[in-house]
């Protein structure tokens, strides 16, 4: 399987290369990535000595042109399918139609992936972007178990490229509108779910620790206890005279134990999220999972190499996610 790994700046994207990635994924820094964040990402010209670094060494990049344009302003999003084209990049990875449409049309020997962002994960809404825009790929959101990927792949004609480790989402990607509605940004043009301006700690009377979120309290902590980030979808909430994280346990995804499985199911492609993280992490993460790759067809252990996983782990904690349906 293919092993796609993220970049969020030059010096990640040498690091992946450097640590055996088939494919690096990343944006430009502009509203046209769902990974928008002050200070990363790829101007054009970075972009082309990005994509001739990893060439060299025999890797392939992939630019995530995933954000839906805002009506009337489609020209930023055209001219991003046209830097990519110009630099030499292998695939385009888009979720919106018009953007699909334009890079169809202008750019036909441009590889098509569609993003998660579109939230396809049923054979017909899968087929209708293979069949209208020739779209060659599509990450699966984080929502399906394996079998249900098994029996997707028997129905489709395209790749299935999945997320094995990073930050777990459990909404369907692309429409994320509770976090629009508690801060009042689209996490669709922002590149975050929990903008750090809208983000406060405060003490209560009884010295908990209440995390916000847009004036919201998503998560309280006892006195002492590490504080997660509040984040919508991790948050805790109350429901059937119950309270705790109803959603997933805000921790990260390891799909390590399921690397045979989601091989067996049809999957061409692994991906790790994490364009917002360092080189360090990316270099780490990387290279574990390469190894444990390369042991599936070898035969060798790789337990040791990702066992050194749970460092790059929210809180060092780790989740199959919905793989596992351990939703409660």
């Amino acid at each position: 399987m293919e092993l796609v790994c993220p970049a969020g700046t030059p010096a990640a994207l040498r690091a992946a290369a450097d640590a055996g990635a088939d494919a690096i994924y990343c944006g430009f820094a502009n509203e046209t990535n769902a990974r928008n964040f002050p200070g990363l990402n790829f101007s054009p010209s970075e972009l082309a000595d990005g994509v001739a670094y990893a060439h060299a060494k025999g890797a392939r990049v992939l630019v995530a042109i995933n954000t839906f344009a805002q009506a009337g302003q489609i020209h930023l999003w055209e001219e991003a399918v046209n830097d990519a084209a110009s630099a030499g990049a292998d695939a385009v990875i888009a979720a919106d139609i018009a953007v699909l449409q334009h890079a169809a049309t202008n750019h036909p020997d441009l590889r098509l992936h569609l993003s998660v962002q579109a939230a396809a994960n049923t054979p017909e809404a899968i087929r209708f972007y293979a069949e209208t825009f020739g779209v060659k790929r599509v990450v699966l959101p984080r929502v399906l178990s394996v079998p249900e990927i098994a029996a997707l792949n028997r129905e489709i004609d395209v790749e299935t490229e999945v997320f094995v480790f990073g930050g777990l989402c459990v909404m369907t990607e692309g429409r994320c509108a509770l976090s629009s509605y508690a801060t009042g940004k689209s996490p669709n043009l922002t590149g975050v779910c929990s903008p750090p301006d809208h983000v406060d700690y405060t003490e209560d009377p009884s010295g908990r620790l209440q995390a916000r979120l847009g004036g919201f309290t998503i998560d309280s902590f006892e006195s002492g206890q590490a504080a997660g980030y509040p984040t919508l979808c991790k948050g805790q909430f109350s429901a059937i005279e119950k309270t705790g994280y109803l959603f997933e346990d805000p921790v990260s995804l390891n799909a390590f134990e399921l690397l045979e499985e989601l091989s067996s199911a049809g999957v061409t492609a692994l991906k790790i999220e994490g364009r917002q993280r360092g080189k360090a992490y990316i270099a780490g993460v990387v290279k574990a999972f390469r190894q444990a790759v390369d042991g599936l067809e070898s035969g060798a252990d790789a337990r040791p190499a990702i066992a050194a996983l749970k460092a790059f782990s929210e809180g060092g904690q780790q989740t199959a996610g919905s793989y596992k349906k351990t939703w409660r």
